[in-house]
């Protein structure tokens, strides 16, 4: 017996992640580090939780070992429920076979005994690969208001992003009159973050009716949306105005870590109101010695430092010995960074051993051709050996 919900929120957390490389050789990309003690998956489902929904589903199915581990009983995030909580959801086999899921729809479909379960009004679609804060009950609320079939969290980009994304063009009431996937010449410069509410009795038939088509990608952008438009369904976009990042791309992950060094980015993880919460180990406090020298920089419990450390994210458990320089680097939980190696412009993943007098990335100004520069990526338990070198832009996922 299942108590009824009003609201389920389900979070696609299957991608590849591929062009994150060797970040996501051996894990979903919901599973990456993030911030000094996140990970990515942290955000959507704080946000639920501070939203009030206490039923999700994670749908994963790429690497899902460190994410199931991670997520456990859901109890870090409050989702440790009798009835409702938290569920990973694999592809699995039924009657009629097993099938991996071939697209967001498509992955909400085989999961539709799931969400009926709790018979809600409405559903949230989430991914799993996106960095913001952001109350789901007022998008919630405003598609009720709007008497909304889909609505669709939409921020403002420029014109130059609107040609790599989804595009909504809107009337004077925010009621979506057209949606275009990566534009060549964008009509309007409200992006999709792909996040929509649906009232589930529309998305049911629709997930039906695309999957008994069998054509397209069984993709919410691609299928979904523009059926929902073509039928002149209503379609609404809800403006989000806070900061949110989309951290699919090497650049684009280190970035969003920069950002929680700058002042003037608008995410606060230090808000009571709005908590990221995540599962930590237990960790000793951080250890500052007297040989370091530690500028504008997050240096997360657990984590040693003799070294220099400026502008750089520091996880819980690495360590920086003395001698070592790290400057506009990630250094993800459990590295050792040994006396003498200089890590600059990179990112370094989890339990990997930087050697002595070894070189990671340069920084920018000592590059004379600024398209040969980029960061340099270290995959996760990678050796860089004393006195190797990893250069700009190049991504190690084996030892050196």
């Amino acid at each position: 017996m299942y108590i009824k919900k009003e609201c389920v929120s389900m979070l696609l957390a299957g991608g590849q992640g591929s062009r994150l490389y060797a970040l996501t050789q051996d894990m979903a990309k919901p599973a990456v580090p993030y911030g000094g003690k996140y990970r990515i998956i942290d955000f959507p489902l704080s946000n639920c939780t501070n939203s009030g929904i206490d039923t999700v589903g994670v749908l994963t199915q790429y690497q899902p070992l460190v994410l199931n581990d991670y997520i456990g009983n859901g109890q870090p995030w409050d989702l440790d429920r009798l009835n409702g909580g938290v569920h990973v959801l694999p592809p699995y086999q039924t009657s009629f076979g097993a099938s991996w899921y071939e697209g967001t729809a498509n992955a909400i479909y085989q999961n539709m005994s799931f969400i009926e379960r709790y018979d809600p009004e409405y559903v949230i679609i989430l991914g799993g690969d996106h960095i913001y804060k952001m109350d789901y009950s007022k998008m919630v609320d405003f598609h009720k208001k709007n008497n909304s079939d889909c609505t669709i969290a939409v921020q403002e980009v420029s014109m130059e992003e609107a040609t790599r994304l989804g595009i909504m063009t809107c009337d004077s009431d925010f009621r979506v009159v057209d949606f275009e996937e990566k534009p060549k010449q964008p009509k309007s410069t409200l992006a999709s973050m792909g996040i929509y509410v649906f009232t589930w009795s529309k998305l049911k038939k629709y997930l039906t009716d695309n999957e008994n088509a069998n054509t397209g990608s069984k993709d919410f952008g691609k299928d979904i949306i523009p059926s929902m438009l073509g039928n002149d369904e209503r379609l609404f976009a809800y403006a989000f105005e806070g900061y949110w990042k989309d951290v699919g791309t090497l650049d684009s992950l280190w970035e969003a870590n920069m950002d929680l060094l700058s002042p003037s980015v608008p995410l606060d993880l230090y808000d009571n109101n709005w908590k990221i919460y995540s599962r930590n180990n237990n960790m000793p406090p951080q250890y500052i010695g007297d040989t370091a020298d530690v500028e504008n920089s997050m240096i997360s419990e657990g984590s040693t430092i003799n070294g220099k450390v400026d502008f750089s994210v520091i996880f819980a458990g690495a360590t920086v010995e003395e001698g070592a320089v790290v400057n506009y680097s990630i250094i993800m939980p459990g590295t050792v960074i040994k006396s003498g190696a200089v890590v600059e412009y990179a990112i370094v993943g989890e339990d990997c051993v930087v050697h002595e007098n070894a070189k990671i990335g340069l920084s920018p100004e000592t590059v004379e051709n600024r398209d040969e520069w980029g960061i340099a990526v270290v995959g996760h338990n990678v050796e860089i050996s004393e006195g190797a070198e990893v250069l700009p832009k190049q991504i190690i996922s084996k030892n050196v």
